[in-house]
C-alpha cells in the first residue's frame, strides 16, 4: 500500500501546523456557549492549513458529507485530483465541541494520515464500542469477550490485581451499566464528559495512569486514536455501535457488520502514519492553549514518521491582530 511519493514526503514537525492552527482558531472561542462558532473556526483554520502544506490526499473522515459542510467534508480532495491520492486523512477539528464552549476539560485538534487504502471505513457509522490497553495487552485480548474478562485478562498481563485498574470511560448515561460492572470488579473508574481520543491514547501508554477505555463513542475519534496507537505499539480494537435508529439503517443498508470486533491490523493496515494533537483545553493527556500577552503556547503530540512512537512539543506563537 506504501507510496509516497517524493514529493509529497510529509513528517509530523509539519503536520502539527494543521492542529496548531485549529487549536489556536477554537479557543478564541473557549467558554462562550458557542459551539458551532469555535467548531466553524477551527474547521477553517485546518482546512487552510492542510492547504498550505501541499498535501496530496483526501479526507475519509472528516465532519460529514459535502451535502453537511462546505469543508473538510468526506472525499474532499487536497493535491492533485486527477491522480490518485497519496494520503488517506482522519480529521477531528474540535475533539469534544461543545464541552470546549462551556469551558470544560480534554478538548484537543487531531489529525491521522496513512497511505491511501490503509484506513478502515466506517461509512455511515458515527458510533463504535471500544477498548485500548498497553502494547503488554497487543493481541492477546479477546475483543468479543464480556468486559469482566478482558479486565482480569488485562490485569494478568499488566502483572496487578484488577483492583489496581484504573478504566476511562465516557461519562454517558449508556455507559452505566458499564460503570457498575467495572466497579464491581474492583476497579477504578475514571469518567470524564469528553475526551475520547486523550483517554485512548492514555491507556496505550504504559504507566500513564489508565490501564484502559473502555466504552461507546464517535467513529472519527476511534480511527485516530486507532492510527496514534498502531504507531505508539499499543492495543486498540472497535466494533461499529450505532445509537440511532437512522443510523442502525444506513448502517445496514451499507452492509456493514455490527457484530464484528475490528483488531487494530484491520483498522490501521500501515505502519506508515502520522497523528498530531494539540490541546485546546487542558486534560489527562496535553496542556491547553496558553494566551498570554501577544503570545499563544501550545501543546502537541506528535506520532509517527520523525517523530517516533511519541513526541511532545511546546511551541510558542507570535499573535498577529
Amino acid at each position: 500500500m506504501r507510496d509516497i511519493r517524493a514529493d509529497q514526503a510529509v513528517g509530523a514537525y509539519d503536520l502539527r501546523k494543521v492542529t496548531e492552527a485549529a487549536a489556536r482558531a477554537a479557543y478564541a472561542w473557549l467558554g462562550r456557549g458557542e459551539r458551532a462558532q469555535s467548531d466553524a473556526a477551527a474547521i477553517t483554520a485546518m482546512a487552510e492549513a492542510l492547504a498550505a502544506l501541499g498535501i496530496d490526499g483526501r479526507i475519509l473522515i472528516g465532519e460529514g458529507p459535502v451535502s453537511e459542510t462546505t469543508l473538510l467534508y468526506h472525499g474532499q480532495r487536497f493535491g492533485d485530483a486527477a491522480r490518485p491520492p497519496v494520503w488517506d486523512i482522519a480529521v477531528d477539528p474540535v475533539e469534544g465541541t461543545s464541552f470546549l464552549a462551556k469551558g470544560m476539560t480534554n478538548a484537543m485538534a487531531c489529525i491521522a494520515m496513512a497511505p491511501a487504502g490503509c484506513l478502515f471505513d466506517p461509512g455511515p457509522a458515527f458510533y463504535m464500542e471500544k477498548f485500548a490497553a498497553p502494547p503488554a495487552a497487543r493481541g492477546r485480548i479477546d475483543p468479543a469477550a464480556p468486559v469482566e474478562d478482558k479486565l482480569a485478562a488485562l490485569a494478568r498481563l499488566l502483572g496487578k490485581p484488577v483492583e489496581d485498574l484504573t478504566v476511562y470511560v465516557l461519562e454517558k448515561p449508556r455507559h452505566r451499566d458499564l460503570v457498575a460492572r467495572v466497579h464491581a470488579m474492583g476497579a477504578r473508574v475514571l469518567l470524564y464528559p469528553a475526551g475520547d481520543v486523550a483517554g485512548a491514547l492514555m491507556a496505550a501508554i504504559p504507566d500513564s495512569g489508565v490501564d484502559a477505555l473502555l466504552g461507546t463513542g464517535g467513529c472519527p475519534e476511534g480511527m485516530l486514536s486507532a492510527a496514534a496507537i498502531r504507531a505508539m505499539g499499543g492495543e486498540f480494537m472497535a466494533r461499529l455501535d450505532p445509537q440511532l435508529a437512522t443510523e442502525r439503517r444506513a448502517v445496514d443498508e451499507a452492509g456493514l457488520d455490527t457484530g464484528r470486533w475490528w483488531r487494530l491490523d484491520e483498522l490501521v493496515t500501515s505502519d506508515d502514519v502520522l497523528f498530531c494533537a494539540t490541546g485546546i483545553t487542558s486534560g489527562l493527556l496535553l496542556e491547553g492553549v496558553v494566551r498570554s500577552g501577544g503570545v499563544d503556547k501550545t501543546t502537541t503530540l506528535m506520532v509517527g514518521g520523525e517523530a517516533g512512537p511519541r513526541q511532545m512539543l511546546s511551541t510558542w506563537h507570535p499573535r498577529q491582530g
